[in-house]
């Protein structure tokens, strides 16, 4: 049986917002590559022989570790806010994907920094109703604002899909006055 028999076919999901970390997050890396790359090359040409090699070597090595893994870290988080869902995307090195629909209904919290708030960005932590934290958006450009489209997607979401899908060739089914769901099918 296929999962829309009888059922109304969900609309196309689409993409709302595609985020990562703000790029401040890139700003010592990038000064470190600055100074790495000026240290070698003016200690690289001052020694020369096998000591100009091993400046050469220490300045790659450098490299690599304060700026390409950060970079590659910053890559390779991602956020994506679609009509349905929550895609939370992270690691270089081992990758984990975490989903959250917006039907299941969540809290969703925004803190900042005072550099945070200088930027308008900031954490937005997202609880189940439990309290428990779900996924962490970590330094998240326009915080507020994708706190407001996480709130209105969620009502949405729970104002279409909270009772399940009605099926596609009918009405919903009347109700009583105590609220339960009458046998008799729809008024026509």
């Amino acid at each position: 049986m296929a999962l829309t028999d009888g059922y109304a076919v969900p609309p196309a999901e689409r993409v709302v917002a595609r985020l990562r970390r703000h790029a401040r997050h890139m700003f010592w890396p990038s000064v470190a590559l600055i100074a790495i790359c000026g240290a070698a090359g003016y200690f690289g040409s001052v020694f020369g022989g096998w000591i100009s090699i091993a400046i050469w070597a220490a300045a790659a090595l450098l490299a690599v570790l304060l700026f390409l893994l950060p970079l590659g870290e910053w890559l390779t988080t991602r956020y994506t806010v679609t009509t349905r869902r929550l895609v939370v995307r992270t690691g270089l090195f081992v990758r984990e994907r975490r989903e959250l629909l917006h039907s299941r209904g969540y809290s969703v919290t925004v803190r900042t920094s005072w550099l945070q708030s200088a930027f308008r960005s900031g954490n937005i932590v997202i609880a189940a109703t439990d309290q428990t934290t779900i996924a962490r958006l970590r330094d998240v450009p326009r915080a507020h604002m994708v706190t407001e489209a996480l709130h209105d997607l969620m009502e949405n979401s729970q104002r279409k899909y909270g009772a399940g899908w009605l099926p596609s060739d009918s009405e919903p089914a009347p109700r009583s006055a105590s609220g339960q769901v009458s046998s008799e099918g729809p008024i026509r």
